[in-house]
């Protein structure tokens, strides 16, 4: 029968045109699938990882270099995957990108999102699409990043792919972003004001910078020796935003306004209203008041709102407590009231959270807490909002000693302090 059939399988593929041979049952060759690795290429991040200085730094560059196989044409594009945080609602936490490819022209890349692994927000992944290119055996990637976001701080390891047009990739290799404490932006650098003792306020613009905490001083105007009390209603930036109010000696409370503009940080004042003679003791609590009679009840003062329907800036006050002429220092620290006793004991008021406890207008700091003795030293006690490049926005406090120098309390007055200036005797308020 062995001839038989031999001679049935000549005789089919005579008639359908098929010329046999000796490998007839071979398999067809595999189709090359979409997005596998069709070549080992490799892409190398000259330098290693890119530190960016977050802040108002000028742009940073890295350079990425892909080698192909020569097997490699036609069009090619560099993608880079990276674990960044999820914008928040009308934010944007990505850093801008601008890239050239061999040299060209630097253009915008676009940062698109791709689903993580695992359900967490930090490890979520955004990829940045570089421009695309003609395949050659070595190519090579400027990558201009710059971010003012702190919300990026801490090192962003990655993967860097290159895929030919069918979607294969044909190199890859590992790349870093490394984000890192800058200067921060006006908006985010603290401003103090001193009067000196011919009534000009001058302003000091923190630098963040430990070994040059401020810039040179600009005059801010005359005339504020007309003042008995000034406190800032919410903490002074660089950029010109933040608000003050004074009392003049006829009792009468003043607001400034921020500008918005560094070089004249103060709308003119608008009256408030009289009466405030009364109070021993005026201390802002970022955008709320609280003021001691001369019973030594402190009363609490709440910014009205935009949908409080009056042409007054405050409401009603409130009764929060007597027994406050215990103490002869009575204001704001890191975020939170603070009164020195008689023996020079510091106490921590901290506001309770309306978010996390229930709110209550008559008693809206939780229980004193003992800061620390030794506070008798100190002259001039006040906020500041952030002195340094490790923010925390909960703001940083000043203190001038009996010699004239001035200390940095960081966060919170339980920090170790760190001394930011000497001669400052000159000045009869600081705020």
């Amino acid at each position: 029968m062995a001839p038989l059939r031999a001679a049935l399988v000549t005789a089919t593929a005579l008639v359908v045109g098929v010329v046999p041979t000796a490998s007839a049952a071979a398999a067809p060759a595999p189709i090359e699938a979409v997005g596998t690795v069709a070549a080992s290429g490799t892409v190398v991040q000259e330098g290693g990882p890119l530190v960016v200085p977050v802040g108002e730094e000028a742009p940073v560059t890295t350079r990425f270099t892909i080698t192909l196989p020569a097997s490699v044409t036609g069009r090619v594009t560099l993608g880079l995957r990276v674990p960044m945080p999820l914008p928040s609602a009308g934010d944007n936490n990505l850093p801008s990108a601008t890239c050239s490819v061999n040299g060209g022209a630097y253009q915008s890349c676009g940062w698109g999102y791709e689903n993580a692994e695992q359900n967490d927000s930090w490890n979520d992944g955004y990829s940045l699409s570089l421009p695309p290119t003609e395949a050659a055996r070595t190519l090579t990637y400027d990558l201009r990043i710059d971010t003012s976001r702190w919300i990026l701080i801490g090192e962003r390891a990655g993967t860097l792919e290159m895929k030919d047009a069918r979607g294969n990739v044909v190199a890859s290799g590992p790349a870093a972003l490394h984000f890192v404490p800058g200067t921060p932006e006006p908006g985010d650098r603290a401003t103090v004001h001193a009067r000196d003792k011919g009534g000009v306020l001058w302003q000091y613009e923190a630098t963040s910078d430990p070994a040059r905490p401020f810039k040179a001083r600009t005059r801010v105007g005359g005339g504020w020796n007309a003042y008995t009390a000034i406190t800032k209603l919410s903490p002074t930036v660089a950029a010109g935003w933040g608000s003050l109010v004074a009392r003049d000696k006829a009792g009468v409370l003043w607001y400034y306004e921020g500008t918005g503009n560094p070089a004249r940080p103060f709308k003119a004042r608008a009256r408030v209203g009289g009466g405030w003679n009364t109070y021993t003791s005026i201390t802002g609590t970022r955008g709320n008041l609280v003021a001691r009679d001369r019973d030594g009840v402190l009363w609490s003062y709440d910014t009205k709102t935009y949908w409080d329907d009056a042409p007054a800036m405050f409401k009603p006050r409130v009764r929060v407590g007597g027994g406050w002429n215990a103490y002869n220092l009575v204001t704001n620290l890191a975020d939170r009231v603070v009164a020195r006793d008689a023996s020079g004991v510091l106490w921590s008021y901290e506001q309770r959270s309306e978010l996390w406890e229930p709110w209550d207008a008559k008693a809206p700091f939780k229980p004193r807490v003992r800061v620390g003795g030794g506070w008798n030293a100190y002259t001039a006690v006040t906020e500041t909002g952030e002195m340094t490049k490790r923010l925390t926005w909960r703001g940083d406090g000043i203190a001038r000693d009996r010699d004239g120098r001035l200390w940095l309390y960081h966060a919170t007055p339980h920090a170790a302090r760190t001394q930011i200036g000497r001669g400052w005797n000159i000045y009869t308020a600081i705020v």
